[in-house]
């Protein structure tokens, strides 16, 4: 049993709206500044933190 002859014209189909694409500015929403932040908690404490969140997850 054969499969045919296989003709790649068939398969593609023509894209004529390449034109009207816009492209995409991955700098459009770039900033330039500076974040501080400041915590009583240690970092041990939100290191053990985040292990027991990650612990319930996996349950």
């Amino acid at each position: 049993m054969g499969f045919g002859s296989y003709d790649e014209s068939e398969q593609q189909q023509p894209r004529d709206d390449e034109e009207d694409v816009e492209a995409v500015n991955i700098h459009e929403h770039d900033h330039d500044g500076q974040l501080e932040f400041e915590s009583d908690v240690s970092t041990d404490q939100l290191v053990s933190q985040l292990g027991s969140m990650k612990d319930k997850d996996d349950e």
